[in-house]
């Protein structure tokens, strides 16, 4: 996947889809599936149009798709979430869905520590009620101080009205994971999407997805992992993690896994523990933080370990990757312990 437009909304540019199948997001339950699985509306590959492609159900098409309803009511699937979290925006994708496409739809959430929500599950809306277009994408922010505060949800249960097919849904959001409930000594995979941490910013992403550098589990291939264009002017390119808490680091793993003849040369690392301040500020300071890993070179499709060669700096609660100049990395894991205060 290439790099993100700049017109996405910003939730949609730094947050990571909490729908998203590669993570383990799983549909659960849907009230009809007759044309189209609802397994494959939460695909994170874009939607594709097959003009020939026919099954025993009709028409092919990339999404999940209902019967037409000759009945009272309307279809909905519920979606258990890769992770619980804070959902900070959604998209409700119709891509190629043009005469079958829904006229409305809803988004509901519910937080459900263990399992699936059942009978006395508390239900709440997230979206109200909004027009869809076909062919289209929908995106729409979630405004909390609408809903009385913030609260984690683990399931979504998207409402379309009466029926039809919707391409893509994507839930993003800020991962809800409760650090303070781990013991201080605890090992932890500090810069894991799974504890929480996020990619704050990064100078370039032309190839692949930033936010697959701190995913679970290695690169299943080139493009899952973030990887720049080839630099042709004097510098490096850099990518800034925010740690799931802050941490003291032991251990990292730098891996370039399936980047063979594109690996960077060499890496380092830079970490500060942050306190306030916005994204933007974030990246002008990081120009001056400390050295946590000073410059190493790396070798292509390999798993490199640095734990002798860290600096002792303290807590840190970000860190910032430094490839010189440019080229691909799979994963990025620090590990860890949580500090104490």
């Amino acid at each position: 996947m290439s790099t993100a437009p700049a017109d996405l909304p910003a939730y949609a540019r730094r947050l990571p889809n909490l729908a998203s199948t590669k993570l383990g997001a799983k549909p659960i339950a849907a009230t009809d599936e007759w044309f189209a699985p609802a397994t494959r509306m939460l695909s994170d590959a874009p939607a594709v149009f097959l003009p020939d492609e026919y099954d025993a159900h009709g028409k092919w098409m990339d999404g999940w798709e209902t019967r037409r309803k000759r009945v009272e009511g309307y279809d909905h699937c519920v979606v258990r979430l890769a992770l619980a979290g804070i959902i900070r925006g959604v998209d409700i994708d119709t891509s190629f869905f043009t005469g079958n496409y829904p006229p409305a739809a809803s988004l509901e959430g519910c937080f459900v520590a263990a399992g699936e929500p059942d009978a006395d599950s508390a239900w709440f809306e997230l979206l109200p009620s909004v027009s869809l277009q076909g062919n289209a994408h929908h995106y729409h922010a979630i405004d909390w101080t609408l809903l009385g505060g913030e609260r984690p949800v683990s399931h979504v249960r998207l409402n379309i009205y009466p029926d039809g097919g919707v391409a893509r849904l994507r839930v993003w959001g800020e991962i809800w994971f409760d650090a303070a409930s781990l013991s201080p000594g605890a090992d932890l995979e500090l810069s894991s999407i799974l504890t929480g941490a996020r990619i704050v910013a990064y100078n370039d992403s032309h190839y692949g997805s930033p936010h697959a550098l701190i995913a679970p589990g290695r690169g299943v291939n080139m493009g899952d992992g973030w990887e720049t264009r080839r630099r042709r002017e004097p510098g490096n390119d850099w990518i800034i993690v925010e740690l799931g808490c802050a941490g003291i680091v032991e251990r990292i793993e730098v891996d370039t896994a399936h980047f063979k003849g594109n690996y960077p040369d060499a890496c380092s690392i830079q970490a500060a523990c942050m306190h306030g301040g916005t994204d933007q500020s974030i990246v002008t300071q990081s120009m001056f933080w400390r050295e946590l890993l000073p410059l190493q070179k790396l070798g292509p499709d390999a798993i490199h370990t640095y734990a002798a060669q860290l600096n002792d700096i303290g807590p840190v609660t970000h860190v910032r990757l430094n490839i010189h100049p440019d080229g691909g990395v799979s994963r990025l894991r620090v590990f860890g312990h949580r500090a104490q205060g």
